[in-house]
């Protein structure tokens, strides 16, 4: 059996690669993102998390994929990281498309964010920036779930996703829930690591995502 390694890697060069496509061939964002006619299109609700709306939209997810899912892959292993994200990516989807049907939606941001739930459960006193300030991972995640509930009710940008940011985090944090109580605290996915992450691109990070 073939075990591919690195897919935090694979899944962002597999978002740039269809990111050029999308440049390239015309109506290739519109067949494949996800749309009102997703029903008869089921395809989308997992091809829209590969897909981006511009440069920015990609590389802000690239960089908090690249960050939070190589950290997350070490930890429980590429098998369990590469379904979790696709399934949280397609949780989002579905998600977004039941409670905005008549709306278009693309990116990988659902599935990062449950990406982010996770981490924020087994590695809950790791220290992040976020909002300009230094805090516990746990607070970080609760703080960016809050900003997505007040994305909702029509607080900031709301070209946003916030749906499928809030539906990702929530099954992130349950899978995370999951693997403490499945494995015991000495093993290698509950036990603390040093991780330091630059003040700078978090704020850039947070700034897109969160405006």
């Amino acid at each position: 059996m073939i075990k591919i390694k690195n897919l935090a890697l694979w899944f962002c060069g597999i978002c740039i690669g269809i990111f050029v496509i999308q440049q390239i061939i015309p109506g290739f964002t519109e067949l494949f993102m996800l749309t009102p006619d997703a029903l008869m299109l089921p395809w989308q609700f997992l091809s829209a998390v590969f897909l981006h709306g511009g440069i920015a939209h990609l590389f802000f997810n690239l960089f908090a994929l690249f960050l939070f899912g190589f950290m997350l892959e070490r930890m429980i292993g590429s098998k369990k990281f590469g379904w979790l994200f696709i399934v949280s990516g397609i949780f989002a989807n579905i998600i977004s498309f039941i409670i905005y049907p008549n709306h278009n939606a693309l990116g990988a941001s659902g599935a990062i964010m449950a990406v982010i739930g996770v981490v924020a459960v087994l590695r809950p006193m790791m220290t992040v920036w976020a909002f300009n300030l230094p805090m516990p991972m746990f607070i970080a995640a609760i703080l960016w779930a809050g900003a997505g509930f007040l994305g909702i009710f029509g607080f900031g940008d709301q070209s946003v996703g916030y749906v499928a940011h809030l539906s990702g985090i929530f099954i992130g944090v349950l899978y995370g829930f999951y693997l403490r109580l499945r494995y015991s605290k000495k093993s290698e996915i509950v036990q603390k690591q040093k991780i330091i992450i630059d003040e700078g691109s978090m704020r850039n990070w947070e700034d897109y995502n969160l405006k």
